[in-house]
């Protein structure tokens, strides 16, 4: 082929044959992997096998496991089957492992019987990044997201789905029983045949009436009313796009602002965000090594409790109070138009009465008091203010610390933009890289470990991109990983 770049023949004999390490740049990713992995302390972190039995057939050392592992959750390869090929294949992998090609098994059980250990590196690298100066405002964006699960959503089963399956094969054995009185009255021809295959379908359709009795059973001893069949950890979980759902769980993360580093993160089962708040900041505030943290989340993660307990630790949180209240839409005066008078326990409402304080009742633990003015019956401006005869304003013992958060937000009109701007993002490229399957593994802790990996591949991507790859690896091999 003239007049082209044209290619070594496939059979020339080379005399000095080329190195594995020509193949691989100075600027090459998969250099940062094994500097970062071979400065870690494999049996402190929790790997099993890092010290080798005296007899027996010898095993791969966990260093190779795990560079295979970050290497493919880096490059978006997480089945054990594909990383198997890879390593046969991938000049990259080849320089990384020493030519070395485990089967897809041994691969999948390293991170089956691994979990602590791939969950501690994970941790280890914020260290490096917090090391790094990486972490300097003290300021994280929380949220949660859906991550499908390998459950497929007919394989996830409440009570009254249950009964929807049972009616709808209850009326096809009534139908096809129909049909049997209806060929056998008429005498159609080849009645023999049909019979014999209605009846195999009906007998079909009974053993599945069986199994959802079965797993009827089975349900009753699940606290949270579902099923999940294919991974018993599973739930479903409402989104945000009306009347859908994903079977899966909800991962929340912590997300530093300046650099947009995942600095906590965790795997549950829990479809709310209400209770995961305090929790989340107070890890990341561990792990970035920090005394003062700011913490912003949206509406979903509104919760006087949790909030309560972000004060406690000295977290200073961002978030905005959820409109629950129809007093508005329909016209009326809301709770925020009522000012709480601390001085003498009093609320003053609009039209300049007081509402005082009449009793103090015990909600779900919480101290709720009680408040209306003896006004309000004659009062002008009652229909502007509610349907009922006194208007009663519900005070917690500990709505100072909400309103404390309502004053700092509001004295931070850009807080929920750097919400936005700062996590969402994350998930979307996580979402990306994992592509439509999302989670490969069963059970909420080998989840988590699959997370941690997913977790640990964006932030090297990210740190690299921040420091470059040359001084990361430095700082890599002067601080000892």
């Amino acid at each position: 082929m003239k007049r082209f770049i044209e290619g070594e023949d496939r059979h020339q004999v080379t005399l000095l044959p080329e190195s594995l390490d020509d193949f691989v740049g100075a600027d090459n990713p998969v250099r940062v992997i094994d500097a970062f992995v071979e400065e870690l302390d494999l049996p402190g972190l929790g790997f099993d096998g890092a010290n080798p039995a005296a007899t027996g057939r010898p095993s791969y050392h966990p260093a190779v496991l795990l560079k295979i592992y970050i290497y493919g959750y880096l490059n978006r390869i997480q089945s054990s089957r594909r990383l198997e090929r890879e390593c046969q294949r991938n000049l990259e992998l080849m320089w990384l492992t020493g030519r070395l090609a485990p089967d897809f098994k041994t691969i999948a059980d390293f991170r089956h019987d691994n979990g602590k250990g791939i969950r501690n590196v994970c941790r280890r690298f914020v260290m490096l990044c917090r090391d790094l100066d990486l972490f300097s405002q003290a300021i994280v964006a929380i949220d949660g997201s859906k991550f499908k699960a390998v459950n497929n959503r007919d394989r996830n089963f409440t009570a009254v789905k249950i009964e929807r399956f049972q009616e709808h094969i209850t009326e096809s054995i009534q139908r096809y029983l129909d049909g049997l009185e209806t060929a056998d009255r008429t005498q159609t021809a080849g009645l023999q045949a049909k019979t014999e295959r209605v009846q195999e379908k009906i007998k079909k359709l009974r053993q599945r009436m069986q199994q959802l009795d079965a797993l009827k059973a089975q349900l009753a001893s699940e606290r949270d009313g579902q099923l999940s069949t294919t991974d018993p950890d599973a739930r479903a979980m409402a989104t945000s796009r009306p009347g859908s759902a994903v079977i899966g769980y909800n991962v929340q993360t912590a997300v530093d602002a300046k650099n947009h580093l995942i600095v906590a993160h965790e795997v549950t089962n829990d479809s709310s965000d209400r209770a995961q708040l305090s929790k989340m900041a107070v890890v990341s505030r561990e792990a970035m090594g920090v005394t003062e943290l700011q913490a912003i989340a949206d509406r979903g993660y509104y919760n006087g409790v949790e909030l309560k307990a972000c004060e406690d630790e000295g977290i200073a949180a961002y978030v905005p109070k959820p409109l629950t209240s129809n007093a508005k839409a329909e016209g009326r005066f809301d709770k925020a138009d009522f000012i709480y008078i601390a001085r003498d326990d009093q609320y003053q409402c609009p039209a300049g009465q007081r509402a005082v304080h009449r009793f103090t009742t015990d909600e779900r633990g919480q101290q709720i008091r009680l408040y209306w003015s003896s006004a309000c019956p004659r009062c002008p401006m009652k229909e502007q203010c509610t349907t009922s005869a006194y208007r009663r304003i519900r005070r917690w013992e500990h709505e100072a610390v909400l309103e404390s958060v309502q004053q700092r937000l509001d004295q931070a009109p850009d807080a929920m933009r750097v919400r936005r701007r700062t996590v969402e993002h994350v998930f979307g490229t996580l979402k990306h890289w994992m592509g439509s399957t999302h989670f490969l593994t069963r059970r909420l802790a080998h989840v988590g470990t699959e997370m941690s990996l997913h977790v640990l591949a964006y932030n090297l991507k990210r740190v690299m991109h921040i420091l470059g790859i040359g001084p990361l690896i430095q700082a890599m091999r002067v601080m000892g990983a």
